[in-house]
């Protein structure tokens, strides 16, 4: 990934290899072009220890920053964001920034639980989540053509929590129509920034990789 360093810099962060809340955080490191270095917790058990150390709650992202430990996606994008302000990804302005946030949580509450769903619950309970998700997804179809990114002319934190769920879709057993052509020219957009390419690991590369073989 071309967000870590060679070695290690102040900024540290725990992540998981193919965790969406970790890739969403990666995307964020990558677009502000932040040097850190990113330690995937489940390939070595020192790692997985080293967390425990400094998370009570063992969970990933979590990221270091001197002797500042944060965890949650939403709390370290923000603060990211904050702390290396270009380029901005929230709004300047309180109602849109608001608005922004408020979608942010829809998308969590929404599309992550079903996400969770799909990967660790039952057949039947996977199959009925994986048809919420799509039509969930596709019910959006006019808002991703309204504009180059999600509600905005600007890439945002928004998309940052989008474009993991989409590019798991073929992991997730999801295959949107050709009717969706406004969300699949969002997702050329995402994937092909930068940003994104670097923020993603090996493990996440071969989903993509995978689903082209099929």
């Amino acid at each position: 990934m071309a967000v870590v360093a060679n070695k290690r810099s102040v900024m540290v962060l725990y992540s998981g290899s193919t965790d969406m809340e970790s890739h969403r955080t990666r995307i964020v490191l990558a677009e502000k072009g932040i040097l850190v270095d990113v330690i995937e917790v489940e390939r070595q058990e020192e790692n997985a220890n080293e967390l425990d150390k400094i998370n009570p709650y063992k969970s990933v992202p979590t990221l270091v920053d001197r002797d500042l430990v944060l965890f949650k996606s939403q709390i370290i994008m923000e603060y990211l964001d904050e702390r290396f302000p270009h380029p901005p990804l929230l709004p300047v302005y309180p109602v849109a920034r608001a608005k922004s946030r408020l979608m942010i949580h829809r998308i969590e509450r929404d599309w992550y639980t079903l996400v969770d769903q799909i990967e660790n619950g039952d057949e039947e309970a996977a199959s009925n989540a994986r048809e919420k998700l799509c039509d969930s997804i596709l019910e959006l179809t006019p808002v991703f053509a309204d504009s180059p990114y999600f509600l905005s002319e600007e890439f945002s934190l928004i998309d940052c929590c989008i474009a993991p769920i989409l590019w798991r879709l073929p992991k997730l057993g999801i295959e949107l129509p050709t009717t969706a052509k406004p969300i699949f020219e969002y997702e050329q957009r995402i994937f092909e920034r930068d940003s994104f390419k670097a923020s993603l690991t090996e493990s996440e590369r071969e989903i993509r990789l995978d689903a082209e073989e099929l």
